[in-house]
């Protein structure tokens, strides 16, 4: 929300300093200009430098072994490593654990 603003808010700075340009009134208008190209080339570096690297191939998951119950849903979780990364990933099992307590009925 916040990166649509700004450029919005980019495109109307470099719109106005072009108009000013046209009217001759080039001191403000290259200061505008400039502004606001320096907004869209920050913007757009902050999205190419900051993204979330894409996954790889040949990323492995081992499952730990570990299995709780998650406190606000209620669901039974279970817990996977991946040893290149040290990341760790929680995945519901789709049971809650009122249903997963071992008695039919």
């Amino acid at each position: 929300m916040l990166r649509r603003f700004l450029f919005v808010i980019a495109g109307v700075t470099v719109a106005l300093g072009l108009v000013l340009c046209a009217l001759h009134a080039s001191s403000p208008g290259i200061r505008l200009l400039i502004g606001g190209f320096i907004l869209l080339l920050a913007l757009s570096f902050e999205r190419w430098r900051y993204r979330a690297p894409a996954g790889d191939a040949t990323e492995t998951w081992q499952q730990t072994g570990e299995v709780f119950e998650d406190p606000q849903s209620g669901q039974v979780v279970q817990v996977e490593f991946q040893a290149e990364s040290g990341a760790r990933r929680y995945l519901a099992r789709g049971k809650t654990a009122a249903s997963d307590d071992g008695h039919d009925g």
